[in-house]
C-alpha cells in the first residue's frame, strides 16, 4: 500500500519528472520502498531507461507498507505497479494551479478484480478532481550499469547545455558528443552523407571552464538520442541542479544523472556502436541499419547474474 501527498511546488517537480520519463515510454513503473518512491520507464527496444527516486521527506506525507502476499522465495513482496503515463494525469500534475496532490495505491487481493490507484488533485477555489486508474502489478524494473566506472564524466549547468542544444534543428533526432582533455564538441549527426548545400549542420565546441566538473580519461566520440537528453535538461532546470554525463566508448551505455537534496534522477541511454563492432543479430538493430545501438540489459528481482 502507498499513500503520499504533495503541495504545489512539489507537484511541479513531480510533474516535470513524469514529463521527462514520458520521453522514454508511455508506461511508468512505480516502485515504493522505505527509500522513497521510484518512478521508472524503459522504451520498447530497451535502448533507454530512466529512474527518478523521490525521498520520503520530499512529500508532505509518505506512508508505505509491503504487500501481505508472499512470493516464491517466502519473502514479503513490495508493491510494484505499471500504468500508463496518461493515467498519471500528466497535464494536471504539471499545472501550476494545483495546490495539493494525493496518491493512493492499494493492490487488489482478488485475481479477478484489478488493482486500482486513486489520484486526487486539489485546485484553488475548492475545485477537486479524482481519477481512479487501474494498474498492473509487476516486478521492479532495473538496469545493469555502473556509472561510476565510466572513464569520462562531465558536469554542467542545464542552462548552458540547453543553449547549445538550441542550435540543432527541430527534426534532429541524434547528436554526437566528442571529447578530448582540451575541449568538448557537440555536433549534428546523420547516417547519410550530408549535402551542405541544402542541409543544416551544427557544431559547437567549449572548453573545460564551462563545466562544473571535467574529467576525460579517454578521447572518444559517442552518438545518442536527443529526445531523452531534452527531457532530463527540462527536469534538471526545474530543480536547479547540474546535470552529469558519464560515458566511455561508442557502443557502451551512457548515463545522465541529476542529484538533488530530496531526489535523484538517472537516465541510461544506448549509444551507437562503431560499424566494425556491429553484431549480426537483427534484434540489436534498434534505431539504425548502418550502426547499432547496444541494448540495455534489464533484470527483475528473481533473475540472477
Amino acid at each position: 500500500m502507498l499513500k503520499c501527498g504533495m503541495n504545489g511546488s512539489q507537484v511541479k517537480v513531480f510533474g516535470k519528472a513524469v514529463q521527462a520519463l514520458s520521453r522514454i515510454s508511455d508506461e511508468l513503473w512505480l516502485d515504493p520502498s522505505e527509500k522513497g518512491l521510484a518512478l521508472r520507464s524503459v522504451n520498447s527496444c530497451r535502448s533507454a531507461y530512466g529512474c527518478v527516486l523521490f525521498s520520503p521527506v520530499f512529500f508532505q506525507h509518505y506512508q508505505w507498507s509491503t504487500s501481505a502476499e508472499m512470493n516464491d522465495n517466502d519473502t514479503i513482496s513490495n508493491l510494484n505497479c505499471k500504468l500508463g503515463i496518461k493515467g498519471c494525469c500528466e497535464d494536471e500534475v504539471r499545472s501550476m494551479s494545483a495546490l495539493w496532490y494525493l496518491l493512493n495505491f492499494i493492490p487488489s487481493a482478488s485475481i479477478t478484480r484489478p488493482s486500482k490507484s486513486n489520484w486526487k488533485i486539489f485546485f484553488r477555489r475548492g475545485i477537486k478532481r479524482t481519477h481512479n486508474v487501474c494498474f498492473q502489478e509487476s516486478q521492479p524494473l532495473q538496469v545493469i550499469f555502473e556509472k561510476n566506472t565510466c572513464s569520462n564524466t562531465l558536469m554542467i549547468q542545464p542552462r548552458v547545455l540547453a543553449e547549445a542544444i538550441v542550435l540543432f534543428t527541430s527534426n534532429q533526432e541524434e547528436m554526437t558528443l566528442a571529447v578530448t582533455p582540451r575541449n568538448v564538441c557537440i555536433k549534428s549527426y546523420s547516417e547519410e552523407s550530408m549535402d551542405l548545400t541544402n542541409s543544416v549542420y551544427s557544431e559547437m565546441c567549449v572548453g573545460p571552464d564551462e563545466f562544473d566538473f571535467f574529467q576525460i580519461g579517454v578521447d572518444t566520440e559517442i552518438t545518442f538520442c536527443l529526445k531523452e537528453l531534452k527531457g532530463m535538461l527540462t527536469f534538471s532546470e526545474a530543480i536547479r541542479a547540474p546535470i552529469s554525463i558519464h560515458f566511455d566508448i561508442p557502443g557502451k551505455p551512457m548515463a545522465l544523472s541529476v542529484d538533488g537534496m530530496l531526489l535523484e534522477a538517472n537516465f541510461v541511454l544506448a549509444t551507437l556502436a562503431d560499424e566494425p563492432s556491429r553484431e549480426s543479430s537483427p534484434q540489436s538493430l534498434c534505431l539504425s541499419q548502418k550502426r547499432e545501438r547496444k541494448q540495455l540489459r534489464s533484470k527483475t528481482e528473481d533473475e540472477k547474474f
